[in-house]
């Protein structure tokens, strides 16, 4: 035999055996042709026998709490004073998911810059994080003329006094980009760790948030339900501005810890007031004829307005309203206006009458 011949027949040989061991070591062999154990391949005896794979179970995230799914009336629940026309109301249904329970706070936000600085400075660059991710302190100063915001604009951001309260001077696509950020760290670890990664966090959309904020009281005007804003032993139950100015009489002149006054049904604190909230919503003022009546979500890349709700701590009692509804253009960053993440509850998944099987 020509030995040119002889070494390509042995060369060919040894490929086949080692494509055949590669296949076996990567499960192939098993998988293809129904060896070994069904519930592990999907496959057994030349039939497809797959059912659910084991290991997965969502779990609540720290600090977030569920949020039922379920049907709502969404929109204004008293009189439009403002007489915008922009929040009609329509019947909608939300699936189930996990909110933060507090408005995302300094120090958290902190942790977030920290890395960016730390693992990001060589794609995004020092000039970016800082004039992009960073938040504005400045605002303090800008967004009130004639007003004493210096020792804010110096110590609010940066302070231990203000670990716990939320951040602020974020804008919309700042905020997206920390979920997108928080995903990441999650599962990572997930990853690592051996488990199955989970649904990434985002930003609520404006029925979520509503949903949510309304915590299962039925046309509820605030969190807390109807109709007032102080509550028996005439204590203000959020920080705005009441008594036509008196910052101070809700206890607190600027914003309150992220996790002050009573939560609502769902856990939820400062829903209303305190800091207005980003939600992932492009604004349309005809959105409650264009949206969709399950999970609505206005998408459009194009719309630069983004839904803002709450009301904050420089706000009338009409903007706590849960169906007020306004908006800020989406790199605007305001020293009024935060965020808080949701995920999805795919493990929960179905309607608040129904069963497991």
């Amino acid at each position: 035999m020509n030995v040119n011949v002889f070494y390509r027949n042995g060369v060919r040989s040894l490929l086949v055996v080692s494509s055949i061991m590669l296949m076996q070591s990567c499960g192939f062999i098993k998988e293809r042709f129904g060896k070994g154990k069904g519930e592990e391949t999907g496959v057994a005896n030349g039939e497809v026998v797959a059912t659910a794979r084991k290991g997965y179970r969502q779990t609540t995230p720290a600090g977030m709490v569920m949020i039922p799914s379920g049907s709502f009336v969404m929109g204004q629940a008293d009189e439009d004073l403002a007489a915008t026309m922009v929040n009609m109301n329509k019947r909608v249904t939300i699936s189930s998911f996990y909110m933060d329970d507090t408005e995302i706070t300094n120090h958290e936000y902190r942790q977030f810059v920290t890395a960016l600085l730390m693992d990001s400075i060589s794609v995004l660059g020092e000039e970016e994080i800082m004039t992009k991710y960073y938040p504005d302190t400045t605002v303090w100063k800008k967004d009130f003329a004639y007003s004493n915001g210096d020792p804010m604009v110096e110590y609010y951001y940066m302070h231990p006094s203000f670990d716990t309260y939320p951040v602020v001077g974020v804008s919309w696509t700042a905020a997206k980009y920390f979920t997108e950020w928080r995903s990441n760290l999650y599962n990572d670890y997930r990853s690592k760790e051996g488990m199955f990664n989970s649904p990434n966090f985002r930003l609520p959309t404006e029925a979520e948030w509503e949903w949510a904020a309304r915590g299962g009281r039925a046309g509820a005007k605030y969190p807390w339900g109807n109709p007032y804003t102080m509550n028996g032993k005439g204590c203000f139950l959020a920080n705005f501005k009441p008594q036509r100015g008196n910052y101070d009489a809700d206890g607190y002149p600027y914003t309150a810890p992220a996790n002050a006054y009573n939560p609502n049904e769902y856990g939820l604190y400062n829903m209303s007031g305190n800091v207005s909230e980003w939600t992932l919503d492009a604004f349309a003022d005809n959105a409650n004829t264009i949206l969709w009546d399950m999970n609505p979500e206005n998408d459009d890349p194009n719309e630069p307005r983004k839904v803002i709700k709450g009301g904050s701590w420089k706000d009338v009692a009409y903007y706590l309203q849960t169906g007020t509804r306004s908006y800020e253009f989406e790199n605007q960053r305001r020293a009024f206006i935060g965020f808080r993440c949701v995920m999805d509850n795919f493990d929960g998944r179905r309607g608040a009458t129904g069963r497991r099987r």
